[in-house]
């Protein structure tokens, strides 16, 4: 029996942070977790700030508005 790969380009479908670290839900299930010091924008905002964000491109990554921050699902897969 043949089974066909199909490649899908991840994408976010959920974020939330923790004291130490930011947590996202990607549509095929898995969680990446990352150190909140590999982005000290992110480190340094407030929780209000740190909850004003909105997808780009339809989940290929997320952006903060108050804080003009930007991370793609690629560079939270290729960094952790």
């Amino acid at each position: 029996m043949n089974t066909l790969a199909v490649k899908v380009e991840p994408k976010i479908i959920d974020l939330s942070f923790s004291s130490d670290s930011l947590r996202v839900v990607l549509a095929d299930g898995r969680e990446v977790l990352a150190p909140l010091e590999w982005f000290p924008r992110l480190r340094d905002a407030t929780d209000m700030q740190r909850k004003n964000w909105r997808f780009i491109g339809r989940g290929i990554g997320v952006h903060w508005e108050d804080i003009d921050e930007d991370i793609s699902v690629n560079s939270l897969l290729t960094t952790s």
